[in-house]
C-alpha cells in the first residue's frame, strides 16, 4: 500500500491508499526557509532519497504527479522529496534562484539542506543515499547546487536544463552526475539560447567540459557508450577514483521521457551502491 506523506491524496495520479499528514499537520511539509512534498516507499526506514526540482512555474505537488518519475522512484524504494520554488515578485511564476546575477530569493542550497535534515528526522530516510535532480530550471539549479557543494547529495541527475552564460570557471569540487537531454528540445536547446529577460542559457557540451575538469578526467572524449531504451548514453571513465559523469541523449523536445527514472534509478545504484 503506497504511503503518501505531505501531498493531497486527491492530486496524485497514481495514488490509492489513505493519507498521512505531515507531522499531524494537513498539506506540506514545512522548514524555516519554505516548504516540501513529500511520498514515502512502502519501507520507509532508511531508504533512499530522491529531491526532485520542479520546472519553471511549477511546485512540489505538480512534480509528485507526474507518475512515470514519482511513482517509479517509490516503487523501486525510494522516498521522493519534492521542494517548492518561491514566486517571483512576491506572486509570479515559481522559480529557483539558481543564476549568480539574479535577484537572490533565497539561499537554496541551504534550503536543500534543511528539508533533507527535516526528511531524515521525521521519516528514518537515509541521509547518505540521496540522488539531487530536476527538469529544465530545476536541472540548471541541480548544477549549480552540485557545483557550488558536490556534498550535497551523494549524486546528481539533471533533465533538460545546464549552467547558464556566463558559464562557471570552475566547480568546488568532483561528482557524480548523470545529465540528460532532447535532441531536439527548442524550450533550453542543446546549445543554449537568450531568453526574454535577457540572460543567456548555457551550452549542455560546455557544461559537461566543466565537469570534465572537475572530476579531474584525463581525456575530452568520452570511452564508454551504451544504450537503454531511447537513451543514447556516453560516459567519461578516465577520470578521478569515486567520481563518475555521464550524458545520456534521446530524441525527443523538453520533457522528462518515460523510462528516465529507471534509467537515473540503475545508474545511481551503479554509482552509490548499497
Amino acid at each position: 500500500m503506497f504511503r503518501l506523506f505531505c501531498a493531497a491524496l486527491s492530486v496524485l495520479t497514481f495514488a490509492s491508499s489513505a493519507r498521512a499528514d505531515c507531522a499531524d499537520v494537513a498539506g506540506s511539509c514545512t522548514v524555516p526557509m519554505g516548504s516540501y512534498e513529500i511520498i514515502l516507499p512502502d519501507q520507509p526506514l532508511n531508504a533512499p532519497i530522491v529531491v526532485y526540482l520542479h520546472g519553471y512555474g511549477g511546485n512540489g505537488k505538480g512534480a509528485l504527479r507526474q507518475a512515470h518519475i514519482a511513482k517509479v522512484f517509490q516503487d523501486r524504494g525510494y522516498a521522493v522529496l519534492a521542494p517548492n520554488g518561491m514566486r517571483r515578485g512576491g506572486d509570479g511564476p515559481t522559480i529557483w534562484s539558481f543564476h549568480p546575477d539574479m535577484p537572490k530569493l533565497r539561499d537554496e542550497v541551504a534550503f536543500y539542506e534543511e528539508t533533507l535534515s527535516d526528511a531524515v528526522k521525521r521519516f528514518g530516510l537515509n541521509r547518505d543515499r540521496v540522488l539531487l535532480a530536476g527538469f529544465s530550471i530545476g536541472g540548471s539549479m541541480v548544477h549549480y547546487a552540485a557545483c557550488r557543494s558536490p556534498d550535497l547529495a551523494a549524486a546528481y541527475a539533471p533533465v533538460a536544463g545546464s549552467f547558464w552564460r556566463p558559464h562557471p570557471k570552475e566547480c568546488a569540487g568532483s561528482v557524480k552526475l548523470l545529465h540528460t537531454h532532447g535532441w531536439t528540445d527548442g524550450t533550453f536547446p542543446l546549445e543554449g539560447r537568450i531568453v526574454g529577460s535577457g540572460f543567456a542559457q548555457g551550452d549542455a557540451f560546455v557544461t559537461t567540459s566543466i565537469w570534465r575538469e572537475a572530476n579531474t578526467c584525463r581525456q575530452p572524449r568520452a570511452k564508454k557508450f551504451s544504450k537503454t531504451g531511447k537513451f543514447m548514453r556516453r560516459a567519461w571513465t578516465e577520470c578521478a577514483d569515486d567520481t563518475a559523469l555521464e550524458f545520456a541523449l534521446f530524441d525527443g523536445g523538453h520533457t522528462v521521457p518515460t523510462g528516465w527514472a529507471d534509467m537515473a534509478a540503475d545508474w545511481f545504484e551503479t554509482v552509490v551502491p548499497k
